[in-house]
């Protein structure tokens, strides 16, 4: 198949066929393939916006540098979401690579986002790539005054999994002046914590 038909088949009803064609597109790449799925992420076609977002996510951490410019420049609040969600597929899809430096850093910034359908989908990018976002997610809900970035990066946290984190939403249980909405979920995020880690210890 050519790059063209395989583009033509991420619109395809059958969700078998759309993951052939994605798997195939990243293996035959060149050097139009990532910029043409990363035009596609504003399309109106659901189906086929998420068939880019996934192939650019299998893809991998060479397309992360291609979503970066446009999670932070687009002024189409559907294109910078769908570029958090390509990072996010690709730190689920290559747990064990490094993302760059500018990737964690445009993540950062697009915490900040006025639009919460962007934001939260960074926390949850941030939640995915794990220990090396410690950080920023840590600093960013000490900074915070928007509940529902907190709630985002209090679930991101439990995600990660770490003690580091744990101690991070323990504070936040603990601590009285906390938004009573971020402490609950503060709350139900250890507990998930604590399940996971008893079931990786089992």
């Amino acid at each position: 198949m050519t790059q063209d038909e395989l583009f033509q088949q991420m619109k395809h009803p059958n969700p078998h066929l759309r993951e052939r064609a994605m798997l195939e597109l990243a293996e035959i790449r060149d050097e139009t393939t990532i910029p043409r799925l990363v035009s596609i992420l504003g399309d109106e076609d659901v189906v086929y916006r998420r068939a880019a977002v996934k192939a650019l996510g299998v893809i991998g951490p060479d397309a992360a540098p291609a979503v970066v410019e446009p999670l932070l420049h687009n002024d189409n609040v559907t294109i910078r979401s769908s570029c958090a969600k390509v990072l996010a597929q690709i730190a689920v899809n290559y747990p064990d690579v490094s993302l760059p430096t500018e990737t964690l850093a445009g993540l950062k910034i697009a915490l900040n986002d006025p639009n919460p359908v962007v934001n939260i989908a960074c926390a949850m990018a941030l939640g995915e790539i794990g220990v090396p976002a410690l950080d920023i997610l840590i600093e960013t809900l000490k900074t915070t005054d928007n509940v529902a970035l907190a709630v985002a990066i209090v679930n991101a946290l439990a995600a990660v999994g770490n003690s580091r984190g744990a101690e991070v939403l323990t504070a936040l249980v603990n601590d009285e002046s906390t938004d009573t909405y971020v402490r609950e979920s503060a709350t139900s995020a250890l507990s998930r914590l604590e399940l996971v880690n008893k079931y990786k210890r089992s």
